[in-house]
């Protein structure tokens, strides 16, 4: 990828009752993701439909700026960590911003 806007899509689907540790976790995630200098906004929605489901939005200022995101402590404790071992699935889309 060369440099530009990035977003992350990524769809979770927790296993059966663990959809609140989950939660818990991205309301403990987003607030350090947004201090993150090159992180330019960290939304988080459950499925209107699939109540169970999380989808985050996640946009960066560049590639460079993801690439740090993912090796800060906080989305290693947290994500990987923590969020991970409580999902059935995960899926996670990359976009480049183009004209």
């Amino acid at each position: 990828m060369s440099a530009g806007g990035i977003t992350v899509v990524a769809r979770w689907q927790p296993v059966d009752g663990k959809l609140g540790e989950v939660l818990a976790i991205v309301a403990e995630m987003r607030p350090k993701s947004l201090a993150e200098a090159g992180c330019l906004g960290y939304e988080a929605y459950r499925g209107v439909d699939q109540p169970h489901s999380v989808l985050l939005l996640e946009h960066y200022r560049d590639e460079a700026a993801l690439e740090a995101h993912r090796q800060s402590e906080h989305y290693q404790s947290l994500v990987i960590g923590r969020a991970l071992p409580l999902l059935a699935d995960r899926q996670v889309e990359i976009l480049q911003l183009r004209a």
